[in-house]
């Protein structure tokens, strides 16, 4: 199967990424070898939550800031190329990723589903900081509260806003590719039972993934893959 065919005849892409499209960028991915959760700290599961902001921020604090961020970090092929896409076909990307390569690759029409790292905001006061400082400090010079970054912790929710503009998004699309994600994290992994059933459903992925049953896979290199859609 040609991608780069299929992009070209849609009239409404949809990109739904995750981790896997950030690895060539060298920010490690979540749950392989060697991702973020396989190490011999505390669960990251707690040290990403609520909780853990709440009652052990420092804790919270050190973790996100030592382990989440590739300040770095430069797009990669496939930034690139679904950012073409975004500016040249009205493409829709929606990002599992708070790493914000999506959006230093210029991309448009972006929803980062679950938020992004570069947007740091007081929870004291709701004034917005830099990330510059708050890798530096996690507290607030004007007021002394708390920082924190705007991404979804586990035991909060998605701000429905978020949910009713994938879900329309969706809907709309004539070709959806998921790129660089399991598809295991509700839930954005439910987005695609919003799918038209006479949408195509392309996914990017070098291992198998449980899909729908209309949906097909490319078993490659999503870097790869990418490099070779002509633009």
């Amino acid at each position: 199967m040609q991608l780069a065919a299929e992009l070209f005849q849609a009239k409404r892409i949809v990109f739904l990424t995750g981790a896997g499209v950030s690895t060539p960028s060298g920010i490690p991915d979540y749950r392989s070898k060697g991702g973020l959760y396989d190490n011999d700290q505390q669960r990251p599961e707690y040290l990403l939550s609520h909780t853990c902001l709440v009652h052990q921020p420092e804790k919270f604090y050190q973790f996100v800031v030592q382990q989440m961020y590739y300040p770095a970090a430069l797009p990669n092929i496939i930034h690139q190329k679904m950012a073409w896409f975004t500016k040249n076909k009205a493409a829709i990307i929606i990002t599992q990723n708070v790493d914000g390569l999506h959006m230093k690759a210029k991309a448009q029409n972006v929803i980062e589903f679950h938020g992004s790292l570069y947007r740091v905001y007081c929870q004291k006061c709701g004034q917005k900081v830099a990330y510059q400082q708050y890798l530096k400090s996690m507290i607030h010079q004007g007021c002394g509260g708390i920082l924190r970054p705007a991404i979804v912790l586990y035991e909060e929710q998605i701000d429905p806003k978020i949910i009713n503009a994938s879900l329309m998004a969706i809907s709309q699309a004539d070709l959806i590719v998921v790129c660089g994600t399991s598809l295991q994290v509700y839930p954005f992994a439910g987005l695609l039972t919003a799918a038209d059933p006479t949408a195509k459903i392309i996914a990017i992925n070098r291992e198998k993934l449980v899909l729908p049953a209309n949906a097909q896979q490319i078993v490659a290199d999503a870097a790869s893959t990418f490099a070779a859609v002509k633009v």
